[in-house]
């Protein structure tokens, strides 16, 4: 069962952004996933996760949403 995450900062406006990426997701990976989630955050978090391992953070890495659609297709597989 595969499970994915988008954790992001309410306060810092990132709904949209997590939206964005929540929609590339399913326009590439949607019959690969159980679940697909957002889970509202603060201090500046924006997050991917799968199965609770780490394919995104905004604090490592600029934003490249076909980048991490490209992750999660490699670890559902």
């Amino acid at each position: 069962m595969t499970t994915v995450e988008i954790e992001y900062c309410v306060p810092c406006g990132f709904r949209e952004r997590a939206l964005d990426v929540q929609q590339a997701i399913l326009n590439g990976l949607e019959t690969q996933l159980d679940e697909l989630s957002l889970v509202m955050g603060d201090h500046g978090v924006f997050q991917v996760r799968v199965d609770d391992t780490v394919v995104y953070d905004k604090a490592e890495d600029e934003l490249d949403v076909d980048g991490v659609v490209r992750e999660i297709r490699e670890q559902t597989r």
